[in-house]
């Protein structure tokens, strides 16, 4: 596979293209994300599906700039995929011809249900669950991905989106109740294995609703991809929106780019919402250009990554220069000291995991600032660790390698708090961490030898400059070397 692959997606609203760059077998990130709101379906639905001319020009000019900029970032593949707009369109195939005659990219379209699978397949690899439905609500159709145990059990196309709703029903009148009834009558069909308690909010409509609640809720932390919301008390926000103008939607604070579509894609949301029986719903930042890529990625070895594989916090491993033999044996005994501890810090298990990661990422910050390592550690962690992470970790983790600043593990100030356990539970893991980093001072990875007599933590194997700095920390539990 390259090294630096760029994908677009042209969808019925958007065209957009995701550059990623593959740092190892299963290691990747996104170089670069650039969108284009060419509207390829405008006035399509009034003519028969035709796509017009001023909507083509708008799609050549962007799609030749994309290639500007896949080729800037060197990426030797481009795939590129066109969804509803474009598969409906009469004129598809004069579309495809003058893309690539000036543009010299393929564009394969897809069908709804194979839409429907990558961007389930995104949310599956990519996201912190195992069971769901994903909702990925277009200008031109709605997709459904249903996922049992982290895999693809079924999917769903409807013939139901954005432009399409705006179109026939609020362009020329506000027909809410006309539109309510055709959306009610196109998604009545959906089988009843799609109930679930978990949505999966996938595309732009989740992500403006998603960022609308994050400031109605002054939620701490402005990350998309992974917030998770409760459904049950969100019936009269919707309505709100559904109801707005476009002054409305602005004091709701939604972005001017999606005044003209946003209440259409909260209709369907939130009737699929109810159909599904869902109470929570979870923003899924990837969708199908992540599902195109991992296809590519994963074309031999089926499409799951292995078992417990994090792309994020693979890549920030391999980007940063990490010492891999260093990483292990700091996860090792802190995997290894969580479980001896137990009986005086009784931390859920949980939390085991996260503490792991902190310690694989802890030198991150010194290819940086040496001299302000965690610092600087702690934001390259809680802003990289996306793929595979919920925000609750991306927190924890991002904390406990911040307060490795100091000899005795503080509660500095920190916005993330609500996202964080509570204070006696933080000062316990960090200071498993401290422990494990002093007794390494000398990089040596010493064999270390543990043992727990009543209260207090014998440590067999350490070096000179270990058995220093072990000196002058204070712990929540105590410590002789021997």
């Amino acid at each position: 596979m390259a090294k630096i692959t760029a994908v677009i997606d042209v969808g019925s609203n958007s065209a957009r293209m995701a550059v990623f760059e593959r740092t190892s077998r299963y290691g990747f990130h996104l170089l670069n994300e650039v969108k284009s709101r060419v509207r390829i379906s405008e006035n399509a639905y009034k003519n028969g599906g035709v796509l017009q001319e001023a909507a083509i020009r708008r799609a050549e000019d962007a799609l030749e700039e994309f290639m500007r900029i896949a080729n800037s970032y060197g990426a030797r593949k481009i795939l590129a995929v066109a969804t509803s707009a474009v598969r409906d369109a009469p004129n598809k195939n004069e579309f495809l011809s003058r893309v690539f005659k000036r543009c010299s990219i393929r564009i394969r379209i897809i069908a709804g249900k194979e839409e429907a699978r990558f961007g389930g397949l995104a949310a599956a690899n990519l996201l912190a669950i195992k069971n769901g439905v994903t909702i990925d609500i277009g200008g031109g159709s709605t997709e459904l991905a249903l996922i049992k145990e982290g895999r693809i059990a079924q999917t769903i196309s409807f013939n139901l989106g954005t432009v399409r709703l705006k179109e026939l029903f609020f362009d020329e009148k506000s027909d809410i109740k006309g539109a309510i009834r055709f959306a009610e009558t196109t998604i009545a069909s959906l089988p009843s294995e799609f109930n679930s308690d978990l949505i999966v909010g996938v595309g732009g409509t989740m992500r403006a609703l998603s960022n609308a609640i994050i400031k109605a809720d002054d939620y701490p932390f402005e990350a998309l991809h992974g917030f998770c919301f409760s459904l049950g008390n969100r019936s009269d926000f919707f309505d709100r929106i559904i109801k707005s103008d476009f002054g409305g939607l602005k004091d709701l604070g939604f972005k001017q780019d999606r005044f003209d579509v946003i209440r259409e894609g909260t209709l369907i949301f939130k009737l699929l919402a109810k159909n599904i029986g869902a109470k929570e719903a979870i923003t899924s930042g990837v969708g199908v250009r992540e599902g195109v890529f991992l296809t590519d990625l994963l074309r031999s070895s089926g499409t799951r990554l292995p078992n417990k594989t994090r792309p994020s916090l693979i890549s920030l491993i391999d980007r940063f220069g990490v010492n891999g033999m260093e990483e292990s044996w700091r996860a090792r005994n802190a995997a290894l000291l969580f479980d001896l501890l137990k009986p005086l810090h009784r931390i859920d298990d949980r939390r085991k995991e996260p503490l792991c990661d902190a310690a694989r990422l802890l030198s991150i910050g010194e290819y940086i600032d040496p001299y302000h390592p965690f610092e600087q550690g702690a934001q390259v962690v809680l802003n990289g660790l996306s793929y595979g992470f919920n925000h609750n970790e991306r927190a924890l983790i991002s904390e406990l390698i911040r307060m490795q600043q100091k000899k005795t593990p503080a509660l500095p100030e920190n916005p993330l708090g609500p996202l964080l356990p509570k204070a006696d539970t933080l000062r316990f893991l960090a200071a498993i961490l401290l422990l494990i980093r002093t007794l390494n001072r000398a990089r040596e990875r010493a064999r270390l030898a543990f043992a727990l007599e009543g209260n207090t933590l014998m440590v067999k194997g350490a070096g000179y400059l270990a058995r220093e700095g072990v000196a002058k920390l204070k712990l929540p539990f105590d410590l002789r070397l021997i």
